[in-house]
């Protein structure tokens, strides 16, 4: 059994996105000074973000956005909480998948209360069985003081400070109630230094980890030197932490109270608040409860009201015998009390310090040929965020000088040289060129690249993918070529295939591209691999050898990042030929009317 529920760096899964709690875990962060915030990453299946954002102290941070547990425990192995604020019909699922994942979990929370009994039960034993402490359900959750706190607890910021909950104090505290607990943290600060760990266990009459399993844990914490037990009317747990005491297992004083005194005269089965607040027995009465506990050696209070006075008496008691000694106070940071949003974001580049920096490399560092880093290096850095090794950006320049140029008639060229003639800019000349690229000029590349992987991820044969491609109504990006075939090879395929032959750990997608191309020039000899199609083919062989997942491979496909490869090695030749134009001062361009079929009707009058 871990000693300490939580620690400073202790991170939490959050299932459900509710900005509000979340909002109050991060200042909470910011205040006590954590070195990184408590919530690792939010799951929200239904969310089509992929971060929120949130303050932090006075600036903001992006908290990631999964659609299910398994995807952010696969992004934050680190984070071993998970906090449950799913509706109740949901909160049994997410609970058991967690508990399936391993030993991921160390700690769960579940706020939804009214889980059906037998589900609760199952769910409860399941934790047990996978040595995992869940807190709930019907629950505020749980505090570390000055190391980690669930959503809620505590209240405000402010409450949380008056009440010392910021920094570690010497009380182990156990409830069922969350409402209750805010309050005896507050009783606990007035009358003695503060809680060292506090639980609110959860108000369903069938909860996870129980006042015995707490003060266990708590009896091991060596910030822990007495306890306390608020209890409630219902339930014999109370027994267990008698027999703990009267065996030996707990030796830390503990003081205790159940509310619900009163319950003595109703009648039986009257109901106080929490599912689990109901008396059956005899035994389950507060009062049978509170007369066995004192019988067993626990500060038990003649009332709720004198419970402030016995935690005062056990405290000093234990600073008098050295037990618990000064608390020195940290200083606490203060949230701002305006803070403003930021409307961009930018996660490649920083130009706020001493020197701008390109995915947190200084320019420096890659800019100069001393360096060694080339272009592809700073593509890798700026579109990708990592760095690539050597084969895959000296691939990435290839490409770019591949489809730097591919003459004057093709219609980017041909625009950017007309534009260049009527006087413009070498930006503006450039700009019409750029914007014909897409699915006829440049496409080729994302859609080979898209539509190979697709055949290759639904292992279609050759001829299931042609068949595939003509149910689409879709001639196959990336195969045919006007002038080059099996006899008359295009070099630039060729030297790209070479390359990849040489330097890339595999190619799989490419020798299945090169069976559909086995297919293809049967029928044909011109319909081959071409340069668009290769190019595209091999970024993806490029992008599985680094590691990426197919998700984030077909993201880049979907997001254009293909196509960026062809803008950028493209407006290498564009600005050629507009430079070009202006150096041979060539006129204005006006095509011959010889070269246009003219079919001009009359129009008619309506």
């Amino acid at each position: 059994m871990q000693n300490r529920l939580f620690t400073k760096d202790t991170q939490a899964i959050f299932w459900n996105n509710n900005k509000t709690a979340i909002q109050r875990m991060l200042d909470y962060d910011y205040v006590i000074g954590r070195d990184k915030p408590s919530v690792a990453g939010i799951v929200a299946p239904t969310s089509g973000n992929k971060f929120e954002k949130f303050f932090y102290g006075p600036d903001e941070i992006m908290v990631p956005l999964y659609k299910s547990t398994p995807e952010a425990v696969k992004a934050q192995p680190q984070a071993d909480v998970l906090l449950n604020f799913a509706s109740f019909r949901t909160a049994y699922d997410v609970t058991m998948e967690a508990i399936g994942l391993g030993d991921q979990f160390k700690t769960i929370m579940i706020t939804a209360e009214g889980i059906p009994e037998r589900l609760a039960r199952k769910m409860n034993q399941a934790a047990r069985d996978a040595g995992v402490t869940v807190i709930g359900p019907a629950t505020v959750g749980a505090i570390a003081p000055g190391a980690f706190k669930i959503a809620n607890i505590g209240g405000t910021i402010d409450n949380i400070i008056n009440s010392k909950l910021h920094r570690t104090g010497s009380c182990g505290l156990v409830t069922r109630s969350g409402g209750l607990f805010n309050e005896l943290s507050n009783i606990i600060s007035i009358n003695a230094d503060g809680i060292a760990e506090g639980v609110a266990i959860g108000g369903d009459r069938f909860v996870g980890s129980v006042f015995i399993d707490n003060l266990l844990r708590m009896e091991q914490n060596p910030d822990v030197k007495y306890m306390i037990l608020l209890g409630e009317v219902g339930g014999t747990e109370e027994y267990k932490v008698i027999e703990a005491v009267k065996s030996g297992k707990i030796t830390k004083p503990i003081i205790a109270w159940c509310i619900g005194t009163i319950a003595k005269h109703f009648s039986s089965g009257v109901q106080f608040g929490h599912a689990g607040a109901s008396a059956n027995a005899d035994a389950e009465t507060a009062a049978a409860k509170n007369k066995a506990m004192a019988e067993a050696g626990i500060y038990v209070p003649e009332s709720f009201n004198e419970l402030p006075a016995k935690i005062n008496e056990v405290y000093t008691k234990l600073k008098e015998e050295g037990v618990i000694s000064e608390i020195e106070e940290p200083v606490v940071r203060e949230i701002p009390k305006t803070r403003r949003p930021k409307q961009f974001i930018c996660t490649i580049s920083d130009d706020r310090g001493e020197e701008a920096t390109y995915a947190g490399f200084p320019i420096s560092s890659v800019a100069t040929p001393d360096t060694g880093k080339t272009i592809g290096d700073v593509v890798s850095l700026l579109w990708f965020k990592k760095q690539y090794p050597k084969w895959a950006t000296d691939f990435i320049e290839t490409v770019m000088k591949t489809v730097a140029d591919h003459g004057p008639a093709v219609s980017g060229a041909h625009n950017a040289k007309v534009t260049a003639r009527a006087g413009k800019s070498v930006v503006e000349a450039l700009v019409t060129g750029l914007l014909t690229i897409g699915p006829r000029f440049g496409g080729a590349i994302d859609g080979a690249a898209k539509y190979f992987k697709y055949a290759d991820d639904h292992n279609l044969t050759p001829a299931e993918f042609l068949s595939y491609m003509k149910k689409e109504g879709i001639p196959i990006p990336g195969i045919g070529h006007r002038i080059k075939s099996l006899k008359n090879p295009d070099l630039r395929v060729t030297g790209l295939m070479n390359y990849a032959a040489e330097h890339f750990p595999a190619t799989p997608l490419l020798d299945y591209a090169k069976t559909v191309e086995q297919l293809t020039t049967s029928k044909k000899e011109n319909l081959i691999l071409n340069v668009d199609g290769t190019i595209g083919i091999l970024m993806v062989d490029m992008w599985r050898a680094l590691g990426y997942s197919e998700e984030e491979i077909d993201e880049f496909i979907e997001s254009g990042t293909l196509n960026a490869f062809f803008i950028v090695g493209r407006s290498i030749g564009f600005i050629g030929h507009i430079l070009d134009e202006k150096r041979l001062a060539m006129p204005m361009y006006r095509h011959p009317m010889d070269d246009i079929l003219y079919d001009v009707q009359k129009a008619e009058e309506i």
